[in-house]
């Protein structure tokens, strides 16, 4: 677990840490959180849909692969890391999408996100390996997945590529689909549990 909600600033012995991994990327995210400035450079890569159309525009005119994934990164934890570094490896540049506040309560209860969706895009824009960041408001990101038409679309977890919002239109459009495995023994689920105990 790197990060588990702290209002004000953050200190370490106020958050659990999981592995020794989560540790100094636990003490780089609260450097970060507690630091940022308005207008930070790693806070130009949080775009609206609009700004991101041009951003991708751009890249794929420069010849670079689209990679896109998304998903909520409440509580970013090494998991997430294992498979954002997957994603990354897919192509030249890797977009990630993040569910809304709203969104992530819709799937994930009235306790949910831990962190709320400014803060975890501050977080997911400040890893290098993530070179743009949005927020989608809609149950599924498939609008945002038309609207940008990624050459690769990552996933992760136990899905068939029917099954995967966006994936049709993606192999239409000459791209693929990548379905990236769980890792097991993280989930922010379980890392809420043990804070709890």
């Amino acid at each position: 677990m790197l990060l588990a909600g702290c209002y004000g600033p953050c200190k370490p012995s106020s958050l659990f840490l999981a592995d020794s991994f989560s540790v100094h990327f636990f003490l780089f995210t609260i450097k970060t959180v507690n630091n940022v400035k308005p207008g930070h450079k790693f806070q130009t890569k949080i775009l609206p849909l609009s700004d991101l159309q041009q951003k991708v525009a751009a890249w794929k005119q420069a010849g670079k692969t689209i990679v896109f994934t998304n998903g909520c990164f409440d509580i970013l934890h090494a998991g997430h890391i294992a498979s954002l570094s997957e994603a990354a490896e897919q192509g030249d540049v890797l977009v990630v999408a993040l569910n809304s506040d709203a969104s992530v309560k819709k799937l994930k209860g009235e306790s949910r996100p831990v962190n709320d969706e400014k803060a975890r895009a501050m977080v997911m824009a400040a890893l290098g390996m993530v070179d743009a960041v949005t927020v989608f408001t809609e149950p599924t990101p498939r609008e945002l997945i038309v609207a940008l038409l990624p050459d690769v679309l990552v996933k992760g977890g136990d899905y068939k590529v029917e099954e995967i919002a966006g994936a049709k239109e993606v192999i239409a459009n000459g791209g693929r689909v990548v379905i990236n495995p769980i890792v097991e023994g993280f989930s922010t689920t379980s890392l809420i549990e043990k804070m709890k105990s």
